[in-house]
C-alpha cells in the first residue's frame, strides 16, 4: 500500500486540506510535536487556512524523539486525523503541519525558524514538566538539567526556556518584533507561568533583556480540551482502511474539541475562531471548570480505576459504583466554581459523562494516571481546598486523593507492579519505602514538596477523610473501597 504524501489521491469519503499546502508559508513554531497537538491546535490551524488562508503552516517540533519527524517528514508533514464517535470512524488528512524536525538531529533549524521574521506566534505543548519552570517559585527550575545546560551555553540552547530567550534576545538586536508565545499545555494560567519562567531565564543572562521580554513579549493563557488516546495499531490499521495509504503518523480523537484564548496577538494570528476557538479577555473561570471538573475526575478515576481493573476510561463509566462517584466529583467540583455566564454545569457535567462513555474511545486509565504531582494540586487540591474553606464536604476530593496514594505504592491488590511515571516518582518510592497503614503513608506523601497546600494538610477533617479513604482501599481492595463508597452516597 502507497505511503500518504502530497502526490496522493484520497477517496471521496476522505476530507483533504480544504486549501493547497504549498501555497502557504510558515507562520507558527510549535513544540512538542504529539498527539494532543495534532489533533488539537493544528487542525484548528487547518480550518483558518481552509477559509482565510495566510501564510500559518506550522514547523513541528519534537524536541527530544526523532520519531514524529521520522513519520511525517516521507508524508510532507500530512497525516490523518480519525473522529471516533457514534458509528463508523471519520477520516480527514490534516496539511498544516509544513516540516517536521527533531530537536535532537534538527537544532540548528529550530533555533533559525524562532529567529526568522516569518514566525510570529510559537506554541507549545511539552507537558508541565518539559518546561523547567519552578511552579512554586514562579521561574526557572535550577535543578532541571535543560535548564542548567542552557545556563551554561546559553548560545546553543536545546531546552524550552533557552531556545525562547536566545530567539527572543536574537529578534530583538536584529530590530524584528517579538513572537507571541501560547503555551497549550493542560495547565493553570498556562501563559502566566510560561511568562515567569522565560523572564526569570533571561534575567540571569541578561537584566535587559528580561526587562524588554516582560513589557513586549505577549503570552496569552488558553484552556484545551479534546480527550486523545494513546496510537494503537488499530489506529494505523483504520487510517490505511478508510485512505487506502499508509500512515505512520496518524492519530485518533474525540468529535468534541474546545479551545478558549486570551485574545492578545501583537503580530497576528490564525483565524482559529473559524474552527470554533473562542477569544475572551479572561481564560482562568474556564480552565478552573475544565480542570476541576473534567480533569479532576479523569484523575479520581484513572487512580480508582486503574487499581480496580478497569484499563479505559468508558470501562470505569460502565461500572455503577464508579460511575456514581464520577458524577459526585462532577458536582462537588462545579460547587467550587463561581458561575460562569452561559455555561451550565449540570448540562456541562452530563455532556462530560457521556464523552468518558464514548465506546470507540480506548482512552487508558493508566495513561492519565502519569505525572500525578503535577497534575494532583490543580485539579483535586486546590479545590478541595476551596471545599474546606467554604464548608464543603471534602470527601469526594479525599477519595481521589486517596486513590493516587495508594496508586502510588506501585503495585495492584494482587501484587503486580507497574511503573508510576512520575517526575518525583524515586523520592515517593523512598518515602513508601516503609509505609504500610493509611496514616504513615499519608504523612509521607504529604511532604513531598510544592504539592500539597499546608493549610489543606493541617486541617484534621482533610487528614481524617484521606486516611480514612485510604485504610479501606488497603484492607478490603479498591474494588471493594469503590462500592462502599459508592453505597454511602446512595439517599
Amino acid at each position: 500500500m502507497p505511503r500518504l504524501n502530497a502526490s496522493v489521491s484520497l477517496p471521496d469519503t476522505v476530507a483533504a486540506p480544504g486549501f493547497t499546502p504549498s501555497e502557504h508559508g510558515t507562520g507558527i513554531v510549535h513544540l512538542g510535536l504529539g498527539a494532543f497537538f495534532r489533533a488539537h491546535q493544528a487542525v484548528y490551524t487547518d480550518d483558518a487556512l481552509a477559509r482565510s488562508g495566510g501564510n500559518w503552516r506550522i514547523l513541528g517540533v519534537s524536541l527530544r524523539s526523532t520519531a514524529p519527524a521520522d513519520e511525517l517528514a516521507p508524508q510532507d508533514g500530512l497525516y490523518t486525523l480519525i473522529e471516533r464517535g457514534a458509528g463508523e470512524p471519520k477520516a480527514r488528512i490534516i496539511g498544516a503541519i509544513s516540516r517536521a524536525v527533531s530537536g535532537a538531529t534538527d537544532i540548528e533549524e529550530v533555533r533559525s525558524a524562532l529567529a526568522a521574521p516569518a514566525t510570529r506566534v510559537v506554541t507549545l505543548t511539552v507537558t508541565e514538566k518539559g518546561y523547567g519552570i519552578d511552579r512554586a517559585k514562579g521561574g526557572a527550575d535550577e535543578s532541571h538539567p535543560a535548564v542548567i545546560a542552557d545556563l551554561t551555553t546559553p548560545e546553543a540552547p536545546q531546552g524550552v526556556l533557552g531556545l525562547l530567550v536566545q530567539a527572543l534576545k536574537l529578534r530583538r538586536a536584529a530590530g524584528v518584533a517579538p513572537f507571541t508565545v501560547l503555551c497549550c499545555d493542560n495547565l493553570p494560567e498556562n501563559g502566566t507561568m510560561l511568562r515567569s519562567g522565560v523572564v526569570d531565564f533571561a534575567n540571569r543572562l541578561d537584566a535587559d533583556l528580561a526587562d524588554w521580554i516582560a513589557s513586549e513579549v505577549a503570552f496569552p493563557s488558553c484552556m484545551v480540551d479534546r480527550i486523545t488516546p494513546a496510537r494503537t495499531e488499530t489506529t494505523l490499521a483504520d487510517a490505511a482502511r478508510l485512505t487506502g495509504h499508509d500512515d505512520a503518523a496518524a492519530i485518533e480523537t474525540e468529535p468534541f474539541t474546545q479551545w478558549v484564548i486570551e485574545d492578545r496577538f501583537p503580530s497576528g494570528r490564525p483565524d482559529w475562531e473559524v474552527g470554533g476557538a473562542l477569544f475572551v479577555e479572561d481564560v482562568a473561570p474556564y480552565e478552573q471548570m475544565k480542570l476541576r471538573m473534567l480533569n479532576g475526575a479523569h484523575s479520581m478515576l484513572a487512580y480508582s480505576g486503574f487499581l480496580a481493573g478497569h484499563r479505559y476510561v468508558r470501562d470505569t463509566v460502565a461500572d455503577t459504583d464508579l460511575r456514581r462517584l464520577i458524577e459526585r466529583h462532577f458536582s462537588s467540583a462545579a460547587m467550587t466554581l463561581d458561575p460562569l455566564p452561559g455555561i451550565d454545569f449540570d448540562a456541562y457535567a452530563q455532556e462530560l459523562l457521556e464523552r468518558f462513555a464514548n465506546p470507540s474511545i480506548a482512552h487508558e486509565t493508566y495513561q492519565i494516571a502519569m505525572d500525578g504531582t503535577q497534575k494532583l494540586p490543580q485539579r483535586i487540591l486546590q479545590p478541595a481546598l476551596a471545599a474546606l474553606q467554604s464548608g464543603q464536604n471534602v470527601r469526594p476530593f479525599a477519595f481521589a486523593t486517596a486513590a493516587w496514594m495508594r496508586y502510588s505504592l506501585g503495585r495492584t491488590d494482587d501484587g503486580e507492579r507497574y511503573a508510576l511515571r512520575d517526575p518525583m516518582e524515586v523520592e515517593i518510592s523512598e518515602r513508601l519505602a516503609n509505609a504500610q497503614t493509611g496514616d504513615s503513608i499519608f504523612s509521607a506523601l504529604a511532604a513531598l514538596r510544592g504539592v500539597f497546600p499546608e493549610t489543606l494538610m493541617a486541617a484534621p477533617e482533610w487528614r481524617g477523610e484521606v486516611i480514612g479513604a485510604l485504610t479501606s482501599m488497603l484492607e478490603v481492595g479498591v474494588a471493594s473501597a469503590i462500592a462502599a463508597e459508592a453505597a454511602s452516597e446512595l439517599p
